[in-house]
């Protein structure tokens, strides 16, 4: 038997297999190869052997363990099993926007920033950097024997539920409202996170919630989420068959909320016919945390604890984030379940861990290698702060104001945002030293000669207490007012994370907080100096007050540890603004159907009559674009020219919508379905391309099945939604053309 100091320290070298069996052996260069014990020999259980496929080895651990060893292994916390050298593992880790929860860490912007970059490729190169911390910080835990919640490889993230209604307080962990738009920043994201070893993954990434969950945070454990056939498959779960078929995503989490009447970690239908039958999926299933408990204290679908592990062990879920999977054994002499289904349950939840070579000698495993000086690294703050300045949005620049000059006279930045940290972090969110607030970023920016006045000026979410008003005149006395408001993660978040939320982290109203938009007009009323507000928050803040009294308008989402250079950059024209809203923002939540609905009429860009105040998709530049040529072959390639007809370098977010002949009927009005990033210099102009095919055109009917409508369908390509409402607002005219596909 290897020992493992001994085997640890000659891994650590990176020898080839052989070389090490030689050093362990002490065999001579005369002697013959037959001398050479064989590998197998070299390990105390047949299952440690990595030569062996990962089935065999899994197959070997669970015929050497016992019942109550095997049932210890199905929940979130799988104890040691001393006798089988099996350590501790916990299996509840995150990694949202960067690793959450584990100490020091790069944070990148919230998952809707993300979104709103509309950039895939960068996403991938942000998870990438992420599960090399990941495994940089595991490898470290492991030394000083940290193997606590947090400190693993299976991180429960993305979040690809689809923001259907902006009300919800977890729609910033999501990456906004379209299910095309999420698919692909969600199959780039697992790509990143899981890696691109034919042997090993690197981090384990894990799809959540399944299925049809998106509040309200109040009744998640309590509620049947109703839906149409067409509203399933449309809307909520085309980003979970992406993230399975086209990322390999090791994991699913199942969601609190039944749908269609069956608890979603406990539904046959969306467990075993559509995620495992249907999209093939095989990697293993979790419950999100204590929702088969649900299933008989809120549910009222089962009466026991016992049928409630049986109803989700049945169906599919292979690891009980909670407690209910310890009275398994009971479940068992009762003839709810099989030793048989646990043991295959068991075995699908092993062969992640066998994937992550969590069992493997170190340094058989590629990523045991990562070091330490990769977490929170120059490049990796260096991409953090790429990632904020692409998501931040223009939403109004009146007579050009910005970009502001940065040898400016004076400025004048208030508002309770402007030297937070807090805003920079949305939720589930990892720790480092060297955030930079909106406020730091401006002070470094500007002139050493200019004059800066700075005040919180309001409380975030109430009336201030004191009232005297040393502030709103002071605007009047500078150049510029830049006002930093918004809302944070203590507003709007997860049931019992927003500390400040009276609706368990959900929002009954989107309007910004009424104190906020009391001081905000009180300046206008005393100065009439130009004023940039600049807007934190993770879902859509209603401000149609604000939007005609304010001269520019960013809304700069959770932009993480470099969001204050971010924002900095953009205000000051180091970088053109080039981020699109993932997601409409509403005039008011009047505009909305109600919160407990999932039917998607009147709902997203998709099905919305009404005008939004800020249109999906939407975001000014620097610079204009024009859009010319647009030619559709026969084999639906589509390619359509761009000019930056402006003076300022830009980045610009080509976006391509269909109609339907039944578009606004049964129909999508409009339906995003690919999009470009592309950079252009002043006066450039390139030729873009987007290679579509004849199912791209298809719809989804009442059954919930593709369909290919009769008649003229339509093509648009523009850098926001083509409506009237993206051209009122200074949207580049979008170019369309009508195409029959048959």
């Amino acid at each position: 038997m290897i020992k493992n100091n001994q085997t640890q320290n000659i891994f650590s070298l990176k020898l080839p297999i052989v070389i090490v069996l030689l050093l362990l052996t002490g065999c001579k260069n005369n002697e013959k190869q037959t001398d050479i014990p064989s590998l197998e020999n070299e390990f105390q259980f047949s299952w440690e052997n990595h030569t062996l496929t990962i089935d065999e080895r899994v197959d070997a651990l669970v015929n050497e363990m016992t019942l109550d060893e095997k049932i210890s292994q199905m929940l979130d916390v799988c104890p040691p099993i001393e006798r089988l050298n099996m350590p501790l593992y916990n299996w509840w880790n995150e990694a949202l926007h960067g690793v959450a929860r584990n100490g020091r860490a790069t944070v990148f912007p919230q998952a809707i920033g993300l979104g709103a970059t509309f950039d895939d490729t960068l996403v991938e190169r942000i998870a990438t950097a992420i599960s090399d911390e990941a495994r940089a910080k595991y490898n470290e835990a492991i030394k000083i024997n940290n193997r606590s919640r947090y400190a693993g490889l299976t991180f429960w993230s993305p979040n690809v539920n689809i923001f259907r209604d902006p009300r919800w307080g977890r729609g910033q962990e999501t990456y906004g409202e379209d299910p095309y738009l999420t698919s692909k920043i969600g199959v780039s994201f697992v790509k990143g996170l899981q890696g691109n070893n034919p042997n090993y993954i690197k981090a384990a990434a894990c799809a959540k919630h399944y299925a049809v969950h998106s509040g309200p945070e109040e009744f998640r454990h309590e509620f049947d989420a109703v839906v149409s056939k067409k509203d399933l498959f449309e809307t909520y779960l085309p980003a979970f068959k992406a993230l399975v078929q086209e990322a390999n995503v090791e994991g699913v989490m199942g969601a609190y909320n039944r749908t269609l009447g069956q608890p979603c970690c406990g539904s046959p239908y969306l467990l075993q016919d559509i995620l495992r039958n249907d999209w093939g999926f095989k990697g293993y299933i979790v419950s999100d945390c204590g929702a088969i408990s649900d299933f008989h204290r809120f549910h009222k679908v089962t009466k026991t604890p016992e049928e409630s592990a049986a109803l989700a062990l049945i169906n599919g879920t292979n690891i009980n984030c909670g407690n209910v999977y310890e009275v398994l054994g009971n479940a068992l002499k009762q003839g709810l379940i099989t030793e048989t289904l646990l043991d295959t349950r068991l075995k699908e939840n092993l062969r992640t861990r066998f994937k992550l070579g969590l069992f493997d000698i170190l340094g058989t495993n590629p990523y045991d290698a990562i070091t330490a000086d990769v977490i929170d690294s120059d490049a990796h703050r260096k991409l953090a702060k790429e990632a904020a300045q692409k998501s931040i949005v223009l939403l109004k620049n009146k007579n050009n104001l910005l970009p502001l000059k940065k040898d400016i006279r004076t400025l004048y930045v208030v508002g309770p945002n402007a030297a937070s940290e807090e805003v920079l972090l949305g939720n589930y969110y990892g720790l480092t030293s060297s955030t930079q607030t909106i406020l730091d970023g401006i002070v470094a920016k500007v002139s050493a000669g200019t004059s800066i006045n700075y005040k919180s000026g309001v409380l975030p979410y109430r009336k201030n207490v004191n009232p005297i008003d040393w502030t709103t005149g002071e605007a009047g006395q500078s150049d510029v007012c830049v006002a930093v408001m918004g809302i944070s993660a203590l507003l709007e978040g997860e049931e019992g994370e927003a500390l400040a939320s009276s609706d368990k982290g959900d929002r009954t109203t989107l309007k910004l907080p009424e104190n906020q938009i009391n001081f905000i007009k009180t300046i206008k009323q005393k100065s009439d100096k130009p004023l940039v507000l600049v807007l934190t928050g993770g879902s859509p803040i209603a401000i149609p007050e604000l939007h005609d009294i304010a001269d520019a308008i960013l809304f700069v989402w959770y932009p993480g540890e470099e969001g204050g250079n971010a924002v900095a950059d953009v205000l000051f024209g180091d970088v053109s603004p080039s981020g699109r809203l993932p997601i409409t923002f509403p005039k008011s939540e009047s505009q909305l159907p109600p919160y407990e609905d999932y039917n998607m009429t009147g709902r997203t860009y998709k099905y919305m009559t009404e005008e939004p105040l800020y249109p999906f998709g939407f975001g000014l530049s620097y610079t204009t674009f024009q859009y010319k040529k647009l030619t559709i072959d026969t084999n639906y390639s589509v390619s359509v020219e761009v000019k930056n007809t402006g003076k300022t370098a830009s980045e610009e977010v080509i976006q391509l919508y269909i109609s339907s002949p039944l578009a606004g009927v049964k129909d999508p009005i409009y339906d995003l379905k690919a999009f470009q990033r592309v950079k252009l210099e002043s006066g450039e102009t390139k030729k873009i391309h987007f290679n579509m095919n004849k199912s791209t055109f298809n719809q989804v009917n009442e059954n919930g099945e593709p369909i290919l409508r009769d008649g003229s369908y339509t093509v648009y390509i523009g850098g926001a939604l083509p409506s009237q409402r993206s051209l009122d607002l200074g949207a580049s005219a979008s170019i369309s053309k009508q195409i029959n596909v048959n």
